[in-house]
């Protein structure tokens, strides 16, 4: 049986939050939800998320030898940044880009790195057959943030995934590039690396970032494509595998974790960005 199959998922769309849905809270949430799910309190959920003009960084991002000058650039462009708490490095987040949480309980039993990132791959390959996109899993290697389970269509990446665990609960994140322009993107990424890096040796390998190897849904398909198109496209798949509930809020445990959490992202991107 796949990971997705599940008796019930429950649903919580928060793609059309708008502008002053902050980043920290993200993934903040999706804590909360992890640790509930992880000890049988909630049903395995799906979260849908959407976040204007930011970027999320990883933590080797923040050693970068010029950080602040990478930072700059970010602003100059318009863009807030907070510092995640999953792996990988460097992702843009726009109102192009649609990003799902499918989070899983270890309760019964345990679930590889591998086994997580597979069952989002899976999913999302049925969510995107109605609208002909078929592709592949595997490292993009010169985009931003790659990593082994990129999902990409003739060689151009539109997709990134990480994982977060929580006493017993997987999240797993993938941000999909629906609208927009990848390339542009991707040279938002290159330009705070240069700036950051300014051609230093560094002993974590930085991607040397190419534009031409990032695009959007949109730009792979040459079809009008949009975060509330496929968001009815993942709803209509969770419909087909199992009962759907969907939720407006947080349970009163999740939102008790998630004050907790909450905390402890602002406490982090205070101590490495001095922000509050």
């Amino acid at each position: 049986m796949s990971l997705i199959d599940q008796p019930l998922w429950r649903v919580i769309d928060q793609s059309t939050l708008g502008q002053g849905f902050d980043g920290r809270q993200s993934f903040a949430i999706d804590d909360a939800i992890c640790q509930a799910v992880g000890t049988g309190e909630s049903p395995c959920t799906a979260r849908l998320w959407v976040h204007h003009q930011t970027v999320m960084l990883g933590i080797q991002d923040t050693k970068l030898p010029h950080f602040q000058d990478g930072l700059t650039v970010l602003r100059d462009h318009g863009f807030t940044y907070i510092v995640r708490n999953s792996g990988g490095l460097a992702v843009v987040l726009d109102e192009g880009v649609l990003n799902l949480s499918l989070i899983f309980s270890e309760k019964g039993r345990s679930l590889s790195i591998d086994d997580a990132f597979q069952a989002m791959v899976d999913f999302i390959r049925k969510v995107l057959s109605p609208i002909g996109v078929s592709f592949e899993s595997g490292e993009i290697t010169r985009s931003y943030c790659p990593g082994r389970y990129d999902l990409s269509a003739a060689g151009k990446k539109f997709a990134g995934m990480s994982q977060r665990r929580v006493k017993q609960g997987v999240a797993v994140q993938i941000y999909l590039c629906v609208s927009g322009s990848g390339s542009d993107r991707a040279r938002l990424i290159r330009d705070f690396y240069l700036h950051g890096l300014k051609q230093e040796t560094t002993r974590f390998s930085y991607p040397d970032i190419d534009p031409n190897v990032m695009a959007s849904l949109e730009e792979l398909t040459g079809k009008a494509c949009t975060s509330a198109e496929i968001t009815q496209l993942c709803l209509r798949t969770l419909r087909s595998i199992a009962p759907i509930r969907s939720s407006d809020s947080l349970s009163g445990e999740e939102v008790r974790y998630f004050g907790q959490y909450y905390d402890r992202m602002i406490q982090r991107n205070e101590k490495i960005l001095g922000t509050n």
